[in-house]
């Protein structure tokens, strides 16, 4: 496979659409993507990323109108403002800066590089990993380890999803609780990732439509082994509020969607007042009626009690984030120049390649004819002699050219490049071939019997 193609990549994410959005974009399975893009015509590589917010696809085509083509049939479902596409370039460094955490809700946060790397996993096995995205991503995945070894990108707490699980973690045991959260929105869904994390062991979400809440649950229970996670519908939430540890809320509704009655009808054994209950609310306005926090069991924080917890570690990771900025910059740098060894040496192999075939065939032709006029057979040392000029005259020629190829590939010569390719082609068909060599002989007995009418 030629690695003269160009990578194209589109995604929907928590930044271009909303839960809806990143539903309808969510394939099937990571591998069922992969399988579907290398399905397409022209698509030679493909890796899918599909997360809780983010839907990415990548693939690797001949020419950028062909892999776009391809990803605007794989997201035709999508609405189109929620959809980004990019081109060779952005789409590199935009892997590189995911695997890093860049792009994350959290900034920093771990989850992502597992997910990277699963991801190509499955494309592997889906056979949708080839030179060009084996590369690629590979180098996101190692982007994604130095930046969390070198800086500090992943330390502390930013996101008030987590600043709730470090709430909630002072007032009650969180390995084996039981997790409430409501709302599959975005924060909700950093929430129960870092629920999930601290070590629940039971995770609901409850959500108003019933499919979001289904599909967060999915995500929460294939990335952390451990959890049993469960989407609920908003109407059950009077069932399940009185046996969860914890309650988490992040809705967008204008009234509260909790209040003191939720956490008063009885728990799983014999009643809530049994055992200490936090909620943490995260909406705004808010989620839970202030009133609920006068119950004797039940601990209510709200946003301004999370605020001082991330305060001191966002500009922490901002200091971080700038790092990491400069380590991608140099790392997709050597991305590129590894692309172009690889585009100058595949040329060069291939001129090669094709000139190592016309040898040997010019050869056999010259040994032939020399024989036949003689009545005599080369020794192997006479045949040795004629072989090393040939070989000597090959490598001499193609010196030159082999600079010039290095040279086009340092530069961004891909016309030069292609040129090449299509000049030096060593998947020459070997019909064609036969045919220019019979071409040649037929025009070299011309001019045979052209010189012996002369002599005449």
């Amino acid at each position: 496979m030629r690695s003269a193609g160009v990578v194209i990549g589109a995604r929907v994410t928590h930044e271009s659409g909303g839960v809806d959005d990143l539903a309808v974009a969510s394939p099937e399975s990571q591998q069922a993507g992969v399988e579907s893009l290398c399905s397409r015509p022209g698509v030679e590589e493909a890796y899918v990323l599909s997360t809780c917010n983010r839907v990415e696809a990548y693939v690797v085509a001949p020419d950028t109108a062909v892999g776009q083509a391809a990803l605007e049939r794989f997201f035709a479902a999508v609405d189109e403002d929620a959809l980004i596409v990019s081109d060779h370039d952005e789409s590199l460094q935009h892997l590189l800066r995911v695997a890093a955490g860049l792009e994350s809700v959290v900034v920093g946060e771990d989850q992502i590089i597992g997910q990277v790397r699963d991801a190509y996993e499955d494309a592997r096995t889906a056979d949708g990993i080839g030179e060009m995205l084996e590369a690629a991503v590979t180098k996101a995945i190692h982007v994604g380890e130095r930046a969390r070894t070198e800086t500090a990108i992943n330390e502390g707490v930013v996101s008030l999803g987590s600043a709730a699980t470090r709430k909630a973690r002072e007032i009650v045991a969180l390995e084996g609780a039981t997790a409430l959260v409501v709302g599959a929105g975005e924060m909700g869904q950093l929430a129960g990732r870092s629920l999930a994390d601290a070590g629940v062991d039971e995770l609901l979400i409850a959500n108003r439509t019933a499919e979001n809440a289904d599909h967060l649950a999915a995500e929460l229970a294939r990335d952390a082994d451990d959890v049993d996670a469960e989407g609920i519908p908003l109407e059950a939430l009077e069932t399940v509020t009185g046996r969860a540890d914890v309650v988490v809320t992040a809705t967008g509704s204008t009234d509260p969607v909790l209040d003191a009655h939720h956490f008063e009808r009885g728990g799983a054994s014999g009643g809530a007042a049994s055992r200490a209950q936090v909620v943490v609310d995260l909406g705004q306005p808010r989620d839970v009626d202030p009133a609920t926090d006068a119950l004797e069991h039940v601990t209510v924080y709200d946003l301004d009690d999370l605020e001082t917890i991330t305060e001191e570690t966002r500009a922490q990771r901002a200091d971080a984030a700038r790092e990491v900025e400069a380590m991608i910059d140099y790392e997709y740098a050597l991305l590129c120049d590894q692309y172009k060894r690889a585009r100058a040496d595949e040329v060069i192999a291939a001129m090669y390649e094709s000139a190592e075939r016309l040898k040997r065939r010019e050869l056999e032709t010259a040994f032939s004819r020399l024989e036949s006029a003689e009545s005599a057979d080369f020794t192997d040392e006479q045949r040795e002699v004629v072989t090393s000029m040939a070989d000597a005259l090959v490598s001499h020629l193609l010196a030159p050219p082999t600079k010039s190829l290095r040279e086009a590939a340092a530069e961004d010569d891909w016309s030069t490049i292609n040129t090449a390719l299509q000049l030096f082609d060593p998947e020459l068909d070997e019909e064609d071939a036969s045919m220019r060599v019979q071409d040649e002989e037929s025009r070299r007995d011309r001019q045979a019997l052209t010189v012996e009418s002369d002599d005449d």
